[in-house]
C-alpha cells in the first residue's frame, strides 16, 4: 500500500486555497480552472475523510479509493500539461493552477520527477507557491532514495512521526523560511495535531 505520508502530507501544509470565488482576475480556460478545481477537491475531501476516520484505521479499500482517484487525476494532468504546459496563472488562474499542483503531488513518482522542473519555473515566476516547489522536491528526492531538502516528507512510528533524512538538517529551518515554511519543529507540532488529535492538550 502506499505509505501513509505520500497519502496526507500535502494537506498537511497547504490546507484550502481552493476557494472558488477567489478568482477574480480573468482566465484564458474558464472550464479548464474549474475542472482542475474540482478535481483537487474531490482529492482533498477523501484525505480529509480519512483523517477523520484516522490514518491508522485506514484500510485497504479506503487505499484503493484514493489510489483510483490519484490515477484517473494524473492521466488527465498528462494530457492538460501536454496540450498547454503548466496550467499557470493567466490559462487557469492562481487557485486552478494551484489545484493542478495538488494533482501533480499526489502522482506517480515519474510523473512528478518530470512536473518539477515546471513546477520549479512556476515558483520562480511567482505562479506557485514556494512551499509548493518545497513539498514537490522532496518528494522527488525521497522517491529517489536522496536526502530530502526541506525535511517535508515523514514516515509515521507508532504515533510518532520521524521526517526522512534531511541534508544539512543543522541549516533545515533557513531553507524552510526561503520558500515561506514554518520551522521542523512546529510543522511536526502542527502534524502531530492533525493526525492524532487524541493527543492534544484539553
Amino acid at each position: 500500500m502506499t505509505s501513509l505520508p505520500t497519502l496526507f502530507s500535502l494537506l498537511l501544509v497547504t490546507g484550502s486555497v481552493l476557494a472558488q470565488d477567489s478568482q477574480t482576475s480573468p482566465v484564458a480556460n474558464t472550464a479548464l480552472r474549474l475542472e482542475l478545481l474540482k478535481r483537487a477537491e474531490q482529492d482533498q475531501a477523501i484525505r480529509r475523510e480519512l483523517i477523520a476516520k484516522g490514518v491508522q484505521q485506514m484500510t485497504e479499500e479506503d487505499g484503493a479509493r484514493i489510489r483510483a482517484i490519484d490515477a484517473d487525476n494524473t492521466a488527465r494532468m498528462k494530457a492538460i500539461v501536454q496540450q498547454y504546459g503548466w496550467p499557470g496563472p493567466e490559462l487557469v488562474g492562481k487557485d486552478g493552477s494551484e489545484a493542478a499542483f495538488f494533482l501533480v503531488q499526489h502522482a506517480d513518482h515519474t510523473f512528478q520527477k518530470e512536473m518539477l522542473p515546471l513546477v520549479r519555473n512556476a515558483y520562480v515566476t511567482g505562479g506557485l507557491l514556494g512551499q509548493d516547489y518545497a513539498l514537490l522536491q522532496d518528494r522527488v528526492l525521497v522517491g529517489d532514495g536522496k536526502p530530502q531538502l526541506y525535511g517535508t516528507q515523514f514516515k509515521f512510528r507508532g504515533k510518532e512521526l520521524v521526517p526522512d533524512p534531511i541534508e544539512d538538517e543543522l541549516n533545515v529551518d533557513r531553507r524552510r523560511a526561503e520558500v515561506g515554511l514554518p520551522s521542523l519543529a512546529e510543522y511536526l507540532e502542527f502534524a502531530r495535531r492533525m493526525y492524532f488529535p487524541e493527543n492534544r492538550p484539553e
